[in-house]
């Protein structure tokens, strides 16, 4: 779970071991497509992501669904979440998910002394937010093609920098349906776009499983520029000690 937050502070043996502890605390255990916890409902925890996919939505009255984030293993669900009265969107697990309940003054504890996990857990928050902004241009200016390319470029590289890929393949449980709830598109267009990109070599995409023979040329279709991800080690200089 230190992978992700060793691209951006070298942390020092005892920092992993500090993590490693947070996968030994309240944990807890989702089936597909249940709510880990729901809009409204107080948060009294810091989630962290051990094994499986899991989102962030909004809903409306009428039932339609906007997921504004998709979390995969070493992701936290928000840091500070526990400072708030209620909710104010929702998780759900997209798999079968393993999380750890990490408690407020167990996570407080864990900033105060370990300031390299500190900086590391901050480091996340920014690129959290970075997502977002890359995200609202995605649904603002980006065509059908271009957001469906952003989005599945996105992903592998997330799951790359926690070793959750096998070469240019990686495991993909997102269902059509799922793609169109983040992309703004409906579950049709969603269809005809993975075909279009499937016909021209782009992406294999089948029993859960996604390939990409040429990322290079995926990251072409999507105008794609990894900055935002900020998963090139920008922290390597801040040393730590063993």
């Amino acid at each position: 779970m230190f992978l992700k937050l060793q691209a951006f502070t070298r942390l020092s043996s005892f920092d992993r071991e500090a993590l490693a502890a947070l996968g030994h605390l309240q944990t807890q255990e989702a089936q597909p497509r249940r709510d880990l916890i729901r809009e409204g409902e107080q948060p009294k925890a810091v989630r962290l992501i051990l094994s499986g996919w899991a989102c962030r939505y909004k809903d409306l009255p009428d039932g339609r669904r906007q997921i504004v984030g998709f979390f995969v293993p070493g992701d936290f669900c928000d840091l500070n979440v526990y400072i708030l009265k209620e909710m104010d969107h929702s998780l759900s697990a997209i798999t079968r998910v393993l999380y750890a309940e990490i408690a407020p003054d167990e996570m407080e504890r864990l900033i105060d002394e370990r300031p390299r996990i500190s900086q590391a857990l901050l480091w996340h928050e920014l690129v959290n937010a970075s997502i977002q902004r890359e995200w609202l241009l995605n649904v603002g200016q980006r065509s059908a093609r271009e957001r469906i390319a952003h989005l599945l470029t996105e992903l592998f590289l997330r799951l790359r920098a926690v070793r959750l890929t096998e070469g240019n393949a990686c495991d993909f449980p997102l269902t059509q349906a799922d793609i169109a709830e983040a992309t703004g598109l409906t579950s049709v267009h969603v269809n005809r776009t993975l075909q279009e990109l499937r016909r021209e070599g782009l992406i294999e995409l089948t029993q859960r499983r996604l390939i990409i023979p040429d990322l290079d040329a995926l990251m072409g279709v999507a105008m794609f520029n990894p900055n935002y991800l900020h998963l090139d080690h920008e922290g390597r200089h801040l040393d730590a000690n063993d």
